[in-house]
């Protein structure tokens, strides 16, 4: 906004820009570009796409570390020279990563950890109740055709 004879008065200039993105937001773009409706194929296919993703989003992470990580002890090797913004943003990185020596992180993770082990056991018995259900449906039908009484008699 410009002043012009008194008078405030918008003015368009035109200015250079770049637009600029981080990792992050280039993975959640492709992450919800390639999300499916969920009456399209089954739960496995999804879970294996899904996992799939993730798992590069990994390979990606962990190459870009590697590369900074080779960066870092070729400046400390002395074979190029201190950059100190770079070790800011690299302090200020590893300063967001959550301690894992830490006895919180370790009692989170062992939470976890008995959480999923606790489903895995659950859906385990889940399916052989299912399995044994059906199993006593079997019997109980082979059984009724066996019946001399004629009636209905159940195994169980």
């Amino acid at each position: 906004m410009h002043v012009i004879d008194g008078i405030p008065q918008l003015i368009f200039v035109r200015s250079s820009y770049t637009i600029e993105t981080v990792e992050a937001e280039r993975i959640s773009v492709d992450h919800v570009a390639h999300l499916k409706p969920s009456d399209g194929g089954s739960a496995a296919t999804q879970l294996a796409a899904h996992l799939t993703g993730i798992h590069s989003a990994i390979k990606m992470l962990n190459s870009r570390i590697r590369v900074l990580h080779h960066y870092l002890n070729a400046m400390q090797k002395g074979e190029i020279p201190y950059e100190n913004s770079l070790l800011r943003q690299v302090s200020s990185l590893l300063r967001r990563l959550p301690a894992i020596e830490s006895e919180k992180f370790q009692d989170d993770f062992l939470m976890e950890y008995n959480d999923t082990i606790l489903i895995s056991y659950l859906a385990m018995f889940t399916d052989c109740t299912s399995t044994m259900n059906d199993l006593v449906d079997k019997i109980n039908i082979a059984y009724d055709r066996h019946s001399r009484k004629g009636g209905r008699t159940a195994f169980i």
